[in-house]
């Protein structure tokens, strides 16, 4: 049979080695549910922190969490707006806007947490200092300019969200796919060997490891996943096989749902946190610190 295609993006939908697609219509309650539960536990930790329960207000660099939180919070508002199977036709604009909130709020989670390793130890409970504030204001920046390629090479297709296949968005893509690497792979790979550098020479404990650093877990396939599709869509990697193009299909999806599920993972991840922070620093406060912390 004959096909006829009026653009590049129908017949990459078409094509028999991009015939994997996890994410279609059915998945639409994946989405809002996970938006859903995202909103709720974010909401939650936040309460938690900025009225401290619990000892809460005990937490190592409560200012920088708090704005982890929102973070996963904006990513969990976004959600359904990229989400496939909406009745409803997206104009350019939202799509913009969702590409943007959902790829900067996960740089600025992920520069925060790199900035909560590197001073963690140094910031004092309840501590909100200027420079604390100007410099987490500042990876906000940072994360919002990182988003602007993808932002920028985002559209709109039969009313859903998706990315230009225009002439010229190639090189938006491939910026944003180095983006994903640098940010998803080399920050925490770069922290980790700071650390035993650090250590190595004597130099003293190094950025500080804890189990906010699972939420690396979640986009580090969809960093490295990312940049090989981008590798293979402008053909500096060949795959061979039918089958490997599928299999890359379907790692790249597989990515994206561990990707969505970080905005449900982070603020219990805070939670975990903070609860072993204040645990190990309650006792060795004073009774009448402890007894405030109660009142509060």
């Amino acid at each position: 049979e004959n096909y006829t295609f009026d653009n590049n993006e129908e017949m990459e939908a078409a094509a028999p080695c991009h015939s994997c697609n996890l994410l279609d219509d059915s998945s639409l309650p994946f989405f809002i549910l996970t938006s859903i539960l995202g909103i709720l536990t974010s909401g939650a930790v936040l309460f938690a922190l900025l009225r401290p329960l619990f000892h809460w207000q005990l937490c190592p660099g409560r200012l920088v969490l708090a704005q982890l939180v929102v973070g996963s919070a904006l990513f969990s508002i976004v959600v359904p707006i990229l989400a496939p199977g909406l009745s409803s036709a997206h104009t350019a604009t939202v799509c913009h806007l969702g590409y943007w909130v959902w790829y900067g709020s996960a740089f600025a989670q992920a520069l925060l947490i790199g900035f909560h390793a590197c001073l963690g130890p140094k910031l004092g409970a309840g501590q909100s200092s200027r420079l604390t504030l100007g410099l987490t204001v500042g990876l906000w920046g940072v994360a919002a300019l990182l988003g602007l390629p993808i932002t920028l090479a985002s559209d709109t297709s039969r009313g859903l969200c998706t990315l230009s296949s225009s002439r010229g968005m190639g090189a938006l893509q491939f910026t944003h796919a180095v983006a994903c690497f640098v940010v998803f792979i080399l920050l925490p790979l770069g922290l980790l060997g700071a650390k035993g550098l650090k250590k190595a020479l004597g130099l003293g404990p190094g950025p500080w490891v804890n189990i906010l650093w699972v939420w690396f877990i979640f986009w580090w396939p969809h960093g490295i996943l990312l940049g090989l599709d981008t590798l293979v869509r402008n053909r500096l990697l060949v795959l061979t096989t039918c089958l490997a193009q599928k299999v890359l299909d379907l790692l790249l999806h597989l990515a994206e749902v561990l990707a969505i599920l970080h905005c449900v993972a982070t603020p219990l991840l805070l939670a975990v946190f903070c609860h072993q922070a204040t645990r190990t620093s309650l006792p060795s406060l004073p009774l009448t610190a402890r007894q405030a912390s109660h009142l509060d």
